[in-house]
């Protein structure tokens, strides 16, 4: 997969973790490319968990792989919330 699909699947997963979580849709250019960040990175261990689990990988741009990616996106926005806090960042 390209960088710019993981860059792609990742943005998409960070606003659907976002909307999840409650943090609505995120506005302007700094909030969203953190959510951006988190979304790839999220993609990264949503993809390494669903490996070890079996259920395969994130292979392209498809609902299976934004589902996968959305679902390691939620853990790593909620881990960053528990490390940064609530002092004024909000993702």
């Amino acid at each position: 997969m390209g960088l710019l699909t993981w860059i792609l699947i990742g943005l998409v997963a960070g606003l659907l973790a976002e909307f999840a979580l409650g943090g609505g849709v995120a506005t302007g250019p700094r909030r969203l490319l953190l959510t951006g960040l988190l979304g790839v990175a999220g993609a990264l261990v949503g993809g390494f968990i669903s490996t070890a689990l079996g259920y395969g990988d994130i292979t392209g741009f498809n609902v299976r792989s934004v589902l996968i990616a959305a679902g390691g996106a939620i853990l790593v926005i909620l881990v960053f919330r528990m490390l940064v806090g609530r002092r004024g960042v909000s993702v």
